[in-house]
């Protein structure tokens, strides 16, 4: 049995669509946690902030750190705002390890632009500007994990590849 590998940053860094090319690589199974917990609420997470708010929403995702946190050989996509919340990193930590993925905003913002489900810019005409606002606020929670990937420049696949090594580097003896 091996560590976990969890895939955290801000929305539009790849971390779904790398963990899943790494899922795959190292014949891991994939949880994206944004979407099961769509699944197991049975409503887009927009629907949950709308109709539960934030503080619900964050609840639900803390309760699922907990429930991922015991399992094993599992390749984990969080949402971007997982490291509100420093429980969840140190939960993440003692069965896996931790990968931050970072992208400049005219990245993220050209690769979530038709992306209609990201209730943190819904609404919000300046979408570039919302998103600086918001890595402003969370940047020293990111940069606060030891493991680091730049993915603005990079395909998915050559992210993948950094994410492997970074992960066999970490669990050598």
């Amino acid at each position: 049995m091996g560590k976990n590998i969890i895939l955290v940053g801000f929305m539009g860094t790849g971390k779904s669509v790398t963990g899943r090319i790494v899922a795959n690589q190292l014949e891991r199974e994939f949880i994206d946690m944004d979407s099961l917990i769509e699944e197991r609420a049975g409503k887009k997470i927009s629907e949950i902030f709308a109709d539960e708010g934030e503080a619900h929403f964050r609840s639900l995702e803390r309760a699922l750190v907990q429930e991922l946190s015991a399992r094993e050989d599992l390749v984990i996509a969080t949402g971007g705002g997982i490291v509100l919340n420093p429980d969840n990193i140190s939960d993440f930590s003692k069965t896996g390890v931790v990968i931050c993925l970072h992208a400049d905003p005219d990245t993220i913002l050209k690769r979530v632009a038709k992306d209609s489900h990201r209730p943190l810019l819904e609404g919000d005409d300046d979408k570039i500007k919302a998103i600086r606002a918001l890595l402003a606020k969370r940047d020293k929670l990111y940069q606060a994990i030891p493991l680091q990937i730049e993915t603005s420049n990079h395909t998915a696949r050559e992210t993948a590849q950094e994410v492997v090594a970074l992960y066999l580097g970490q669990t050598r003896f």
